[in-house]
């Protein structure tokens, strides 16, 4: 039962982390950024956000209970950019994360033994989880992309800047050495 309660842990902080890495490069750019395709066939970081919560919303809404891909949701209109301002959105993608968190907060260590369906496909919960957690990082490294494609020069890293390696590994281990002298 540890086990299951580090991965669940693990699990929302990494999910978080990856919420958080979107963010950070969609601040950077203005509400029209959201909607320019970088070729006429790709998508813009908008439509990326409404496919994630879609996708977020049939997998996460009744997790142990539905197939997880819900009747309800239209997959081929997530890939058509509604051309919605930002703060709707910044809705639609909170309202999707907000799905993520709640089902895995409300999971059980008996959940935690189930499987679930997927598209046809019979998952146990650790899988499903680790499933997702492979693909909302894969679509967040197309918006970060997207946005410091957008932003050239201009870009704010997200992690250490290149050729900031030494001083960040120096800084940490500073810090480090005032915490455990």
């Amino acid at each position: 039962m540890e086990f299951i309660n580090e991965f669940k842990i693990s699990s929302l902080k990494f999910f978080a982390y990856y919420k958080q890495l979107a963010e950070n490069a969609m601040m950077q750019l203005s509400a029209e950024q959201l909607h320019v395709t970088i070729t006429p066939d790709s998508n813009s970081i908008a439509v990326i956000v409404q496919h994630m919560a879609g996708n977020m919303h049939s997998r996460w809404d009744n997790f142990l209970g539905s197939d997880g891909e819900s009747a309800t949701r239209n997959r081929d209109l997530e890939f058509s950019d509604l051309f919605e301002p930002r703060d709707a959105l910044m809705q639609r993608w909170e309202g999707g994360w907000a799905a993520v968190f709640a089902a895995l907060e409300g999971l059980s260590g008996a959940d935690w033994t189930r499987s679930v369906t997927i598209r046809g496909e019979t998952l146990s919960v650790i899988e499903a989880v680790q499933r997702q957690l492979a693909h909302y990082p894969h679509h967040v490294g197309q918006i970060v992309l997207l946005a410091r494609l957008q932003r050239g020069a201009d870009w704010q890293n997200l992690s250490v800047a290149r050729g900031q390696s030494d001083a960040y590994t120096a800084a940490v281990s500073e810090a480090a050495g005032k915490i455990n002298p």
